[in-house]
Protein backbone atom coordinates (compact mmCIF):
# COMPACT_ATOMS: atom_id res chain seq x y z
CA UNK A 1 0.00 0.00 0.00
CA UNK A 2 1.80 3.40 -1.09
CA UNK A 3 2.47 5.82 2.14
CA UNK A 4 -0.10 8.19 1.06
CA UNK A 5 -2.76 5.74 1.33
CA UNK A 6 -1.53 4.05 4.38
CA UNK A 7 -1.65 7.78 6.07
CA UNK A 8 -4.99 8.87 4.96
CA UNK A 9 -6.46 4.90 6.49
CA UNK A 10 -4.85 5.67 9.71
CA UNK A 11 -6.04 9.50 10.07
CA UNK A 12 -9.40 8.25 9.33
CA UNK A 13 -9.13 5.29 11.57
CA UNK A 14 -8.24 7.66 14.25
CA UNK A 15 -10.60 10.47 13.73
CA UNK A 16 -13.66 7.90 14.06
CA UNK A 17 -12.18 6.54 17.26
CA UNK A 18 -11.97 10.05 18.29
CA UNK A 19 -15.81 11.11 17.84
CA UNK A 20 -16.72 7.41 19.19
CA UNK A 21 -14.70 8.41 22.70
CA UNK A 22 -16.26 9.51 25.32
CA UNK A 23 -13.34 11.11 26.71
CA UNK A 24 -13.60 13.74 23.75
CA UNK A 25 -11.61 16.88 23.54
CA UNK A 26 -12.72 20.50 22.57
CA UNK A 27 -11.02 19.79 19.09
CA UNK A 28 -13.23 16.42 18.78
CA UNK A 29 -16.21 18.58 19.29
CA UNK A 30 -17.41 18.64 15.80
CA UNK A 31 -17.43 14.51 15.33
CA UNK A 32 -19.50 13.86 18.65
CA UNK A 33 -22.63 14.40 17.27
CA UNK A 34 -23.40 10.68 16.83
CA UNK A 35 -23.03 10.43 20.72
CA UNK A 36 -26.71 10.06 22.59
CA UNK A 37 -26.50 12.47 25.88
CA UNK A 38 -29.29 11.75 27.93
CA UNK A 39 -30.14 14.17 31.06
CA UNK A 40 -31.76 13.12 34.01
CA UNK A 41 -32.35 14.68 37.24
CA UNK A 42 -33.85 17.49 39.17
CA UNK A 43 -34.44 21.05 38.86
CA UNK A 44 -30.71 21.77 39.52
CA UNK A 45 -30.80 19.95 35.93
CA UNK A 46 -33.64 21.44 34.57
CA UNK A 47 -32.40 24.80 35.30
CA UNK A 48 -35.42 25.54 36.69
CA UNK A 49 -36.17 29.38 36.87
CA UNK A 50 -34.09 30.01 34.35
CA UNK A 51 -35.06 31.50 31.02
CA UNK A 52 -36.26 30.37 28.72
CA UNK A 53 -38.52 28.25 29.75
CA UNK A 54 -39.07 24.57 27.19
CA UNK A 55 -42.57 24.98 26.38
CA UNK A 56 -42.39 20.58 25.11
CA UNK A 57 -42.95 20.47 29.07
CA UNK A 58 -44.11 23.29 31.02
CA UNK A 59 -44.78 20.75 34.39
CA UNK A 60 -41.44 20.25 34.18
CA UNK A 61 -40.22 23.62 34.59
CA UNK A 62 -37.58 23.06 32.14
CA UNK A 63 -34.96 25.46 30.94
CA UNK A 64 -33.52 25.45 27.22
CA UNK A 65 -30.45 27.42 28.86
CA UNK A 66 -30.18 24.69 31.32
CA UNK A 67 -26.25 23.47 31.97
CA UNK A 68 -27.53 19.74 29.65
CA UNK A 69 -28.37 22.19 26.60
CA UNK A 70 -25.10 24.03 26.91
CA UNK A 71 -23.22 20.79 26.91
CA UNK A 72 -24.67 19.80 24.06
CA UNK A 73 -24.75 23.24 21.99
CA UNK A 74 -20.61 23.74 23.44
CA UNK A 75 -19.66 19.92 22.04
CA UNK A 76 -22.43 18.54 19.39
CA UNK A 77 -23.94 15.72 20.76
CA UNK A 78 -27.22 14.50 20.64
CA UNK A 79 -29.36 15.74 23.89
CA UNK A 80 -32.36 14.27 25.22
CA UNK A 81 -33.41 15.86 28.19
CA UNK A 82 -35.76 14.42 30.67
CA UNK A 83 -35.06 16.66 33.66
CA UNK A 84 -37.97 18.11 35.69
CA UNK A 85 -38.26 20.20 38.80
CA UNK A 86 -39.15 18.64 41.60
CA UNK A 87 -37.33 15.02 40.55
CA UNK A 88 -37.24 12.89 43.59
CA UNK A 89 -34.91 9.65 43.28
CA UNK A 90 -37.84 7.30 43.00
CA UNK A 91 -38.94 9.03 39.82
CA UNK A 92 -36.17 7.67 38.41
CA UNK A 93 -38.36 4.17 37.87
CA UNK A 94 -41.87 5.76 38.37
CA UNK A 95 -43.73 8.58 36.85
CA UNK A 96 -43.55 11.80 38.45
CA UNK A 97 -46.51 13.33 36.64
CA UNK A 98 -49.24 12.20 34.39
CA UNK A 99 -47.45 12.23 30.96
CA UNK A 100 -44.19 12.16 32.89
CA UNK A 101 -42.89 8.87 32.78
CA UNK A 102 -39.93 7.28 34.70
CA UNK A 103 -36.56 9.38 33.87
CA UNK A 104 -34.80 5.95 32.75
CA UNK A 105 -37.05 5.53 30.00
CA UNK A 106 -35.19 7.88 28.47
CA UNK A 107 -32.07 5.54 28.23
CA UNK A 108 -31.01 2.39 26.45
CA UNK A 109 -28.01 0.38 25.00
CA UNK A 110 -26.81 2.90 22.71
CA UNK A 111 -26.65 5.85 25.42
CA UNK A 112 -23.39 7.08 25.61
CA UNK A 113 -23.24 9.48 28.29
CA UNK A 114 -25.55 10.65 31.09
CA UNK A 115 -25.95 13.84 33.43
CA UNK A 116 -27.36 14.16 36.52
CA UNK A 117 -27.99 15.76 39.98
CA UNK A 118 -30.71 13.89 42.23
CA UNK A 119 -30.68 13.93 45.88
CA UNK A 120 -32.02 17.03 46.90
CA UNK A 121 -35.25 16.69 47.44
CA UNK A 122 -35.31 13.21 48.76
CA UNK A 123 -37.51 13.83 52.35
CA UNK A 124 -37.73 17.20 51.28
CA UNK A 125 -33.69 17.83 52.26
CA UNK A 126 -33.19 21.33 50.62
CA UNK A 127 -36.92 23.11 50.90
CA UNK A 128 -37.41 21.91 54.49
CA UNK A 129 -34.01 22.89 56.17
CA UNK A 130 -34.38 26.08 54.37
CA UNK A 131 -37.92 26.72 55.37
CA UNK A 132 -36.90 26.02 58.89
CA UNK A 133 -33.72 27.59 59.29
CA UNK A 134 -35.49 30.87 57.45
CA UNK A 135 -38.69 30.70 59.77
CA UNK A 136 -35.95 30.17 62.53
CA UNK A 137 -33.76 33.30 61.62
CA UNK A 138 -36.82 35.68 60.92
CA UNK A 139 -37.94 34.63 64.63
CA UNK A 140 -34.71 35.07 66.37
CA UNK A 141 -33.71 38.19 64.16
CA UNK A 142 -30.73 36.04 62.95
CA UNK A 143 -29.20 35.63 66.19
CA UNK A 144 -27.80 32.19 67.45
CA UNK A 145 -28.46 29.11 65.54
CA UNK A 146 -32.03 28.08 66.40
CA UNK A 147 -32.36 25.86 63.72
CA UNK A 148 -29.38 23.83 64.68
CA UNK A 149 -30.82 23.79 68.05
CA UNK A 150 -33.74 22.26 67.65
CA UNK A 151 -33.50 20.08 64.58
CA UNK A 152 -29.83 18.59 65.76
CA UNK A 153 -28.69 15.66 63.25
CA UNK A 154 -32.57 15.15 61.80
CA UNK A 155 -31.47 16.25 58.36
CA UNK A 156 -28.49 14.40 57.70
CA UNK A 157 -29.81 11.24 59.50
CA UNK A 158 -32.21 11.34 56.83
CA UNK A 159 -29.50 11.63 54.36
CA UNK A 160 -28.40 8.46 55.70
CA UNK A 161 -30.72 6.50 56.47
CA UNK A 162 -33.35 7.02 53.48
CA UNK A 163 -31.33 9.33 50.44
CA UNK A 164 -27.76 7.11 50.37
CA UNK A 165 -30.03 3.62 49.68
CA UNK A 166 -32.48 5.58 47.19
CA UNK A 167 -29.64 7.40 45.50
CA UNK A 168 -28.03 4.24 45.09
CA UNK A 169 -30.80 2.21 43.55
CA UNK A 170 -31.56 4.80 41.16
CA UNK A 171 -27.68 4.90 39.56
CA UNK A 172 -27.92 1.49 39.47
CA UNK A 173 -31.49 1.83 37.48
CA UNK A 174 -29.37 4.35 34.85
CA UNK A 175 -26.70 1.96 34.96
CA UNK A 176 -29.24 -1.32 33.98
CA UNK A 177 -30.46 0.45 31.13
CA UNK A 178 -27.59 2.01 29.71
CA UNK A 179 -25.26 -0.12 30.58
CA UNK A 180 -22.67 1.32 28.21
CA UNK A 181 -23.13 4.93 28.95
CA UNK A 182 -20.46 7.01 30.90
CA UNK A 183 -22.26 8.97 33.99
CA UNK A 184 -21.96 11.91 35.48
CA UNK A 185 -23.56 12.63 38.78
CA UNK A 186 -22.86 16.75 39.26
CA UNK A 187 -23.12 17.81 43.25
CA UNK A 188 -24.45 20.90 44.08
CA UNK A 189 -23.23 23.63 44.08
CA UNK A 190 -22.96 25.55 47.32
CA UNK A 191 -25.89 27.62 48.63
CA UNK A 192 -24.85 29.49 51.70
CA UNK A 193 -21.14 30.92 52.20
CA UNK A 194 -19.02 28.60 54.93
CA UNK A 195 -20.01 31.80 57.57
CA UNK A 196 -22.34 33.91 58.15
CA UNK A 197 -22.16 37.31 56.09
CA UNK A 198 -24.65 40.15 58.19
CA UNK A 199 -25.07 41.87 54.71
CA UNK A 200 -27.12 38.63 53.21
CA UNK A 201 -29.46 38.34 56.28
CA UNK A 202 -31.72 40.21 54.13
CA UNK A 203 -31.97 37.76 50.91
CA UNK A 204 -31.25 34.44 52.68
CA UNK A 205 -32.85 35.32 56.99
CA UNK A 206 -30.81 33.09 58.53
CA UNK A 207 -29.83 33.09 62.10
CA UNK A 208 -25.91 33.37 61.72
CA UNK A 209 -24.88 30.03 63.55
CA UNK A 210 -27.53 28.17 61.32
CA UNK A 211 -25.38 29.29 58.32
CA UNK A 212 -22.66 27.25 58.96
CA UNK A 213 -25.52 24.16 59.92
CA UNK A 214 -27.41 24.75 56.61
CA UNK A 215 -24.00 24.57 54.67
CA UNK A 216 -22.79 21.56 56.34
CA UNK A 217 -26.15 19.93 55.64
CA UNK A 218 -25.00 19.99 52.08
CA UNK A 219 -22.00 19.10 52.76
CA UNK A 220 -23.21 15.99 54.09
CA UNK A 221 -25.73 15.45 51.12
CA UNK A 222 -23.08 16.05 48.25
CA UNK A 223 -20.69 13.24 50.09
CA UNK A 224 -23.05 10.59 50.04
CA UNK A 225 -24.04 11.55 46.44
CA UNK A 226 -20.04 11.19 46.09
CA UNK A 227 -20.25 7.91 48.05
CA UNK A 228 -23.01 6.61 45.75
CA UNK A 229 -21.87 7.35 42.57
CA UNK A 230 -18.27 5.84 43.30
CA UNK A 231 -20.03 2.65 44.42
CA UNK A 232 -21.93 2.32 41.23
CA UNK A 233 -19.47 2.74 38.72
CA UNK A 234 -20.48 6.60 37.89
CA UNK A 235 -18.16 9.89 37.77
CA UNK A 236 -18.57 12.48 40.49
CA UNK A 237 -18.79 15.44 38.97
CA UNK A 238 -17.46 17.62 42.63
CA UNK A 239 -18.36 21.37 42.82
CA UNK A 240 -17.21 22.03 46.30
CA UNK A 241 -13.96 24.14 45.75
CA UNK A 242 -14.66 25.84 42.48
CA UNK A 243 -18.16 26.98 43.50
CA UNK A 244 -16.78 28.43 46.59
CA UNK A 245 -17.55 32.43 46.85
CA UNK A 246 -20.56 31.94 44.67
CA UNK A 247 -22.88 31.10 46.74
CA UNK A 248 -27.02 32.51 47.29
CA UNK A 249 -25.00 35.79 49.42
CA UNK A 250 -22.82 37.07 46.69
CA UNK A 251 -23.89 40.13 44.10
CA UNK A 252 -25.93 39.38 40.98
CA UNK A 253 -22.56 38.41 38.00
CA UNK A 254 -20.94 36.42 41.08
CA UNK A 255 -23.38 34.09 42.03
CA UNK A 256 -24.46 31.04 41.01
CA UNK A 257 -27.22 30.36 43.06
CA UNK A 258 -29.93 32.98 43.89
CA UNK A 259 -30.89 34.01 47.34
CA UNK A 260 -34.65 32.82 48.87
CA UNK A 261 -35.44 36.97 48.96
CA UNK A 262 -34.90 39.74 46.20
CA UNK A 263 -32.95 37.51 43.56
CA UNK A 264 -33.29 37.46 39.88
CA UNK A 265 -35.48 34.39 39.35
CA UNK A 266 -38.57 33.12 39.63
CA UNK A 267 -37.20 29.97 41.65
CA UNK A 268 -35.16 30.80 44.49
CA UNK A 269 -32.52 28.97 46.15
CA UNK A 270 -31.69 27.77 42.68
CA UNK A 271 -28.77 28.46 39.87
CA UNK A 272 -29.16 31.20 37.26
CA UNK A 273 -27.95 31.51 34.30
CA UNK A 274 -24.70 31.62 34.59
CA UNK A 275 -24.77 29.17 37.43
CA UNK A 276 -25.78 26.76 35.24
CA UNK A 277 -23.14 27.51 32.50
CA UNK A 278 -20.49 27.21 35.28
CA UNK A 279 -21.88 24.14 36.05
CA UNK A 280 -21.75 22.84 32.15
CA UNK A 281 -18.31 24.09 32.29
CA UNK A 282 -17.03 22.15 35.10
CA UNK A 283 -18.28 18.75 33.77
CA UNK A 284 -17.22 19.25 30.49
CA UNK A 285 -13.35 19.67 31.96
CA UNK A 286 -14.05 16.84 34.18
CA UNK A 287 -15.60 14.51 31.84
CA UNK A 288 -12.68 16.03 29.19
CA UNK A 289 -15.33 17.37 26.72
CA UNK A 290 -13.70 20.45 26.97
Amino acid sequence: MPKHVLRNVMATSTALVSALALGLTGGAAHASASLDYVALGDSYSAGSGVLPVDPTNLLCLRSTANYPHVIAARTGVHLKDVTCGAAQTKDFTTAQYPGVGPQVNALDAGTDLVTLTIGGNDNGTFINAITACGTAGVLSGGKGSPCKDRHGTSFTDQIDARTYPALRAALQSVRAKAPHARVAVLGYPWITPAEADPSCYVKLPVAAGDVPYLRGIQAHLNAVVERASEETGATFVDFSRISEGHDACKPGGTRWIEPLLFGGSLVPVHPNALGERRMAEHTMSVLGLS
